[in-house]
């Protein structure tokens, strides 16, 4: 007999679809209850991959129709240092 491989939906953390199935049974209805559960979207790529993914399952598991906006990542990668530095004109 087969074995059924695990279905990874956040890549970073290694958590998979019967892990965000498991916190969704458990009570979770939001992207935070998910990641308080699971670990899902703290790693590298901070949900960028995995996020429409459980907002899928979500939807589909649960009463949730629309998820409300959440975080919005910058629209290019920028250093910390870039913004403790700042650009000068406030200084």
């Amino acid at each position: 007999m087969l074995e059924k491989k695990p279905v990874y939906i956040c890549r970073c953390q290694e958590v998979t679809e019967e892990e965000i199935k498991k916190a969704i049974e458990d009570g979770a209805r939001t992207i935070k209850g998910i990641k308080n559960r699971t670990h899902a979207t703290m790693g590298l790529c901070q949900g960028r991959t995995c996020r429409r993914l459980i907002e899928r399952m979500l939807a589909h598991y649960t009463d949730v129709s629309e998820l409300k906006p959440g975080i919005r990542p910058p629209v290019r990668t920028i250093k910390i240092a870039e913004i403790v530095e700042g650009d000068g004109e406030n200084e």
